[in-house]
């Protein structure tokens, strides 16, 4: 095994690691903090920060890689998110809201930071190890190399959402949280002691002009992103989960089942999305797969949302059950294929060279995306109930697919020559 595919192997097997305490985090706090009374305006804010944070990693973490390597990057995310943790932990259930609140939130800001870190040192990693001219075409290896990391990183998350649900009911808010410390602690020192060799640097100095995506089809392709995972997350964070614990009656560990189904069914398709898409083996058939795939998911949402409508088909409790819970497993499946085509279409657009710029720039579009449909998330709920956050999305799909239009209907030309700053 090479010394980049060593280091590859290690990069990803810390990212695993990491996305288990993500998820775990995430449903320790939603539902942690809905028990302490949170409205769900309240709880979407407590993760607002911890997608702005994205934001402003994704776009100076690619600068970071490219100018320092993956190494570090990766170091540093998850030192980062043990430091969350154990912040978090801290919080008591006698301080006031405001405070608590805001306690919250600068740890969940540190946890952003850190997942966005990991993130971004992982998916560039895949590009600096996968050839072009590689045997058996080197853009369908990078595409189930891509699927491969993304799928098995959301089937992760899936286990950790199950996860947090689990702790949270067993061992309680705090104790669960220094577990999950102390699991990263031990990782943090096996990648120290033993991941050697630097990925990701850049041959030539970053211009802070290089910041910002040169190519038109990657800002084509971010702007997409935004609106496909705002589609998502407008219902997902805030909505579904508070819908089943505080309508339909179910208590933690059944909510915390249900997104760990969710998730890793996700994670599972994305995986297997280059045997679905056989003929999807360049940028040109990735474009037309983008469209025609966003086309097919803007109808899930709408779908649901109409069936949930009150009078359109008079549901019993149960029959809304079994319709919502169908309907978001079938929108998980289909949208695991537009994710994974995404993932695949920013590193074959990326030079080598550049690529870390490149999955920053476009990474930090998912989280303006996630950032938007987090806050609208708790404030449509709120105010419209889950159909009007399954509404959203559609429009929000709709939005997605037409941007996917714009895409080349042609293969680009060279990253390198397109990525050079004019002279």
């Amino acid at each position: 095994m090479s010394a980049d595919l060593r280091s590859y192997a290690g990069v990803t097997a810390a990212y695993w690691a990491f996305t288990l305490t993500d998820g775990a985090l995430r449903m320790l706090v939603l539902l942690h903090f809905h028990r302490l009374g949170f409205t769900p305006v309240e709880l979407a804010f407590l993760f607002l920060l911890y997608e702005a944070m994205g934001i402003v990693t994704n776009f100076f973490g690619g600068w970071i890689g490219a100018r320092f390597g993956l190494r570090l990057t990766l170091f540093s995310g998850l030192a980062v998110q043990i430091a969350a943790l154990l912040l978090l932990s801290r919080v008591s259930p006698d301080w006031t809201m405001a405070l608590s609140v805001a306690w919250v939130m600068t740890a969940q800001a540190l946890s952003g930071v850190a997942k966005d870190l990991t993130k971004m040192s992982s998916k560039s990693a895949v590009k600096l190890v996968v050839r072009e001219d590689a045997a058996g075409g080197g853009q369908s290896l990078l595409f189930r190399w891509v699927a491969l990391l993304t799928g098995s990183k959301n089937a992760l998350k899936g286990v950790g959402f199950f996860l947090g649900g689990f702790l949270l009911s067993t061992l309680g808010f705090a104790p669960a949280l220094y577990a999950m410390a102390a699991m990263l602690a031990v990782v943090l020192g096996l990648c120290l002691a033993t991941l050697r060799t630097e990925l990701g640097k850049a041959k030539s100095k970053i211009k802070g002009r290089e910041l910002f995506s040169k190519t038109r089809e990657i800002n084509l392709l971010s702007l997409a992103r935004v609106f496909l995972f705002a589609s998502r997350d407008v219902w997902f964070v805030v909505g579904v989960p508070i819908f089943l614990s505080s309508t339909m009656g179910w208590d933690f560990y059944a909510v915390g089942t249900f997104m760990a189904v969710w998730v890793i069914g996700y994670g599972m398709v994305q995986a297997s999305v280059p045997r679905l898409l056989r003929r999807t083996t360049d940028a040109a058939t990735g474009a037309r797969a983008a469209r025609v795939w966003a086309a097919v998911l803007a109808v899930i949402p709408a779908g649901i949302a109409l069936a949930l409508s009150p009078g359109v088909l008079g549901l019993t409790g149960a029959d809304t059950a079994v319709v919502l819970i169908g309907g978001l497993l079938l929108f998980g499946a289909v949208f695991a294929v537009n994710s994974a085509v995404h993932s695949w279409l920013i590193v074959a657009y990326s030079d080598a060279d550049k690529v870390a710029l490149n999955v920053g720039f476009y990474y930090m579009a998912n989280a303006v995306g996630r950032l938007g449909g987090t806050l609208l998330s708790g404030v449509i709920y709120q105010l419209a109930g889950l159909p009007a956050t399954l509404w959203a999305s559609a429009a929000m799909l709709a939005v997605s697919f037409l941007v996917a239009l714009a895409l080349p209907s042609t293969a680009p030309g060279s990253a390198v020559s397109r990525e050079e700053p004019a002279g």
